[in-house]
């Protein structure tokens, strides 16, 4: 009897392009659906707290009945600035304060980060919109009749700002808020070198996927693409990759894209955590 034995098939090459804090999370979730994770990173965050304290000041906070947070970066820079704070931002008396974050992001609003807000959490009021996009969080926030929302959001360095901030702040001021926007944190390039292992790997063509997490991460590579000597990735991918799929996290993220170029093959439309976009790439 002549026994046969299997040669496990290699596991599909994913390539992502999230900064550095997201990385480990998605890494993790390609792994257990069977993906090799490739992390490619090309912009990178840095939290600015001390952008973020004069607000903390009391009773500066007081002024503001909502704070609202775009991303899971915001509320980690917040949370430093707000730590060596002996006393609440708030008094334990007043209206409702609204926090509101996207989807697993809230995650990160505990009850030790509430206390730091106020010795009153019946004070405080957290807001998960159900669609876990800032149209959403706008929408489940509600008219704003005048009252002053805090927006902790990035500050793009060598690259464009994309437009999801600017029309978060415009649809705010359209449903009656003034909106009063900070810089919680840097997103900068990272680097004309960001994208080379994803061009390598696509020139032997051992790329399956590319996946996106936000719009700037998609010009991130396409300016480092250019720097490579690839005029964008339609063309890197028609000579040297033609099977590569391009996945985004969310329709936000596919629309960036698109608005860059970038031709779009997968979609989650569950993106409240990453889960949805590397369960639409096993989908394919």
């Amino acid at each position: 009897m002549t026994l046969t034995m299997s040669v496990p098939m290699p596991k599909p090459n994913v390539a992502f392009t999230t900064p550095p804090n997201y990385a480990s999370r998605l890494s993790h979730l390609l792994s257990l659906k069977g993906y090799n994770p490739i992390w490619c990173p090309t912009v990178l965050v840095h939290p600015t707290p001390p952008a973020l304290r004069p607000y903390l000041s009391t009773p500066n906070l007081e002024a503001f009945s909502a704070l609202a947070f775009t991303s899971r970066t915001a509320i980690q820079s917040l949370s430093a600035a707000a730590a060596d704070l002996e006393e609440p931002l708030l008094s334990p008396q007043g209206d409702s304060f609204v926090i509101a974050a996207l989807g697993k992001d809230a995650e990160l609003i505990d009850d030790d980060l509430v206390a730091k807000f106020c010795e009153n959490p019946k004070r405080i009021k957290l807001l998960v919109p159900p669609t876990a996009t800032p149209s959403g969080l706008v929408e489940s926030l509600g008219r704003g009749n005048g009252r002053r929302v805090l927006c902790p959001v990035p500050l793009v360095v060598d690259l464009e700002e994309p437009p999801v901030v600017p029309n978060f702040l415009r649809d705010l001021e359209a449903k009656g808020w003034v909106a009063v926007r900070v810089s919680a944190y840097e997103t900068r390039w990272a680097g004309p070198e960001c994208a080379r292992e994803v061009v390598e790997r696509c020139e032997r063509r051992e790329l399956y996927a590319v996946v996106f997490t936000s719009t700037a991460e998609v010009e991130g590579l396409l300016k480092s693409l250019r720097e490579l000597g690839w005029r964008d990735l339609k063309e890197l991918v028609r000579e040297r990759c033609p099977e590569l799929v391009v996945a985004a996290h969310g329709p936000v993220t596919a629309s960036g894209a698109r608005r860059l170029g970038v031709k779009v093959d997968v979609v989650s439309f569950r993106f409240d955590s990453f889960e949805g976009v590397v369960d639409a790439l096993g989908l394919r």
